[in-house]
């Protein structure tokens, strides 16, 4: 008897926030390995904030999903069948197959997990896409310097939560976030270490909370927010900041984009600051060396992560638009078998 697989497909482009009826969960029978090839029985698959984008009809850095086809994301499976002589039964995996319970492939658009390392779904968070992003994207561009200030916006995320760890490594101090809620505070200081975070929906006076903690400025700004919070920081940035952008995903499910560029874009000339967006492939090639220190941080225990595992494939809609609400504490997961 044939396998069946489940896929979710995009039903419809979101208009301002996605709903669970912009996506449809279809069966069918899963692929069989040809030459060469081998089959993959998914078991975790991620949803992060850059899909909502893909979702757009735009063409922005990634060609749109199509409607009526499936979503491709982050995953981390098992080999259950294999053609192919460098792939075997029982190896795990991980790649863009997306939101599916099968697929098959030759090797040349996945990557060996290695389980004996960490946990296989590590692979599509603290060792994976979320990972490098904080390691590469606070590093290479904020370049952090012994007693530097860093601001870290979208704190508790997958992404935010792990940058201000790598920055208290890296000597800065204080290392500040902002998050969505009083627990999240809380997770950011007891448990990644952080030296003081505030919720940016209580506390609403930006550039008040940004002058308390940082008079002289923020030398290190990694943004995963955009807005009025980026508008605060601009404002008080200290002399060569130097400024990561990562996310917008306060603008992401605006149904009219916000006008700029924003008045507050005139601190960086008097700053002489440097703003710099980044993909995080561009650094794939190091990759390696940045899955390696990650790794061994975890065993000296100078990193912590927190996943948010949501059961059954048939929740990815749901678990992908409350990520988007804010309401995951840390990475967001779907734990599909």
């Amino acid at each position: 008897m044939s396998k069946l697989n489940r896929v979710l497909t995009l039903a419809a482009r979101p208009i301002g926030f996605p709903k669970e009826s912009d996506f449809n969960l279809i069966e069918e029978p899963a692929p069989t390995p040809g030459d060469g090839q081998f089959l993959i029985k998914t078991r975790f698959v991620s949803v992060d904030p850059y899909m909502r984008g893909r979702m757009n009809a735009e063409r922005s850095y990634a060609d749109p999903f199509e409607v009526g086809k499936p979503i491709s994301g982050g995953s981390v499976g098992e080999i259950i069948e294999s053609n192919n002589n460098r792939f075997k039964v029982g190896d795990f995996v991980h790649g863009m197959w997306g939101w599916q319970d099968y697929a098959v492939s030759n090797g040349g658009d996945v990557y060996p997990v290695d389980s004996d390392l960490a946990p296989i779904q590590t692979s599509i968070g603290v060792l994976g896409m979320p990972g490098m992003t904080a390691y590469f994207g606070f590093l290479e561009i904020c370049k952090p310097k012994p007693g530097d200030t860093a601001f870290i916006s979208g704190a508790a995320g997958a992404v935010g939560q792990l940058v201000g760890q790598i920055a208290k490594i890296k000597g800065c101090s204080p290392v500040v976030g902002s998050c969505g809620s009083d627990e999240k505070v809380e997770f950011l200081i007891k448990d990644c270490g952080y030296d003081a975070a505030f919720n940016y929906k209580t506390d609403t006076d930006y550039p008040a909370k940004i002058r308390e903690f940082f008079p002289n400025g923020v030398d290190c700004y990694f943004d995963n927010v955009g807005g009025g919070l980026t508008d605060a920081v601009f404002a008080n940035l200290a002399q060569f900041a130097q400024v990561s952008i990562c996310g917008m995903i306060s603008q992401y499910n605006l149904e009219k984009p916000e006008m700029g560029p924003r008045a507050s874009y005139g601190a960086l000339l008097v700053r002489e600051a440097s703003v710099r967006g980044f993909l995080v492939p561009q650094f794939g090639a190091q990759f390696p060396q940045g899955i390696w220190q990650m790794a061994e941080w975890i065993k000296e225990g100078r990193i912590t992560y927190r996943e948010d595992i949501v059961e059954g494939l048939e929740n990815t809609p749901r678990a992908f638009i409350r990520m988007l609400n804010g309401e995951n504490r840390g990475k967001q997961l779907i734990k599909v078998s």
